[in-house]
C-alpha cells in the first residue's frame, strides 16, 4: 500500500511538471519590419504567458541574420525574457564567406549613423511588442553585433544594459559614451588578434571618462568568436570556439541581465 501511494504521488508530481512545462511553451516567429525603404526580417522568441516581461535585443555577427542569432534568441527567451534577434543587413541578405562579410560589415562600421538607425529599428519592434515591457530593455551582440550593441547605447537609446561578446570595441565617436544610460559588460578573448590591446585600452578609457557603469571580462586562452562552434577549434587562425569561455560568459550574462532588470 505504501508503494502504491508513493507511485501515485510520483505520478501526480510528474503530471504537474508536465503541465507546468506546457504552460511555458516557447513562442517563436519571424517579424518583417522596415528601416526607411529597406525591408528587414528579425526573429522573436518568448515563453507563452500573459505577463509583460523585460526584452533583450540581440545583434547578429558579421555574416548576417541566421541560425546562430536565432538560437541565442531562444536561449535568452528561456531565461524569461522577450528576445528579438534583429536584422542589420536586410531580409535574406547574408554573406557567403568572411571576405564578403568583411565588406558588408565595413559599410556599417564606416557609417555609424546607419548602424545605429538599423539597431534602433529593431529596438522599436521589440519595445512595441505586447509581451515586452518596453521600459526594460537590454541589448547584446556577437562580433559585429557587439559593435552594434555598443553603438545603440552610445546613440542614447534607453537600454538598461549592453553586453558585447568578442565585439570590435572601437568607435569613431568615443565622446558619445556619455549618452549610455545603462550598464555595460564586454566579454573579450585575451588572445584575440583582431581586437588589439590598443582598442581594449581605448574602450576602457572611453567608459571611464564617460562615467559608465562598466565591466570588462577577458578570457585567457580565448581568441575571436569564442562563443561560435562553427568557428572551429584551431586558435592559430585567430577565430575559434572555446567551450569554457562560452559557458562562463553565458553564466555571467545571466547574472548581468538579472541585475539590469532588478526591481
Amino acid at each position: 500500500m505504501r508503494t502504491t501511494t508513493s507511485l501515485l504521488g510520483l505520478a501526480l508530481i510528474a503530471g504537474c511538471a508536465s503541465a507546468g512545462a506546457a504552460s511555458h511553451e516557447l513562442v517563436t516567429k519571424t517579424v518583417e519590419y522596415r528601416h526607411g525603404d529597406v525591408v528587414l526580417e528579425g526573429y522573436l522568441a518568448y515563453e507563452a504567458g500573459s505577463e509583460r516581461r523585460p526584452g533583450v535585443l540581440i545583434c547578429h555577427e558579421w555574416k548576417g541574420h541566421g541560425p546562430y542569432v536565432r538560437m541565442r534568441a531562444e536561449q535568452v527567451a528561456r531565461l524569461g525574457y522577450v528576445a528579438f534577434a534583429l536584422d542589420i543587413y536586410g531580409k535574406g541578405v547574408t554573406a557567403k564567406d568572411h571576405v564578403e562579410a568583411a565588406k558588408m560589415a565595413g559599410m556599417y562600421k564606416s557609417d555609424r549613423a546607419l548602424m545605429r538607425g538599423r539597431a534602433k529599428a529593431g529596438y522599436d519592434v521589440l519595445a512595441g511588442h505586447a509581451a515586452c515591457d518596453g521600459s526594460r530593455i537590454a541589448v547584446m551582440g556577437y562580433c559585429f553585433g557587439g559593435t552594434c550593441s555598443l553603438e545603440l547605447g552610445r546613440s542614447g537609446a534607453r537600454v538598461a544594459g549592453i553586453a558585447s561578446f568578442h565585439g570590435d570595441l572601437s568607435t569613431p565617436m568615443p565622446e558619445d559614451a556619455r549618452n549610455i544610460k545603462g550598464r555595460v559588460i564586454a566579454f573579450h578573448g585575451a588572445d584575440d588578434p583582431f581586437v588589439k590591446i590598443e582598442a581594449v585600452l581605448a574602450f576602457q578609457e572611453e567608459m571611464r571618462k564617460a562615467g559608465v557603469d562598466w565591466q570588462f571580462v577577458s578570457f585567457g586562452g580565448a581568441v575571436h568568436s569564442f562563443t561560435v562552434k562553427e568557428a572551429g577549434d584551431d586558435p592559430s587562425t585567430g577565430a575559434a570556439y572555446n567551450e569554457k569561455a562560452d559557458r562562463r560568459s553565458w553564466d555571467m550574462l545571466k547574472g548581468f541581465l538579472a541585475g539590469c532588470f532588478k526591481g
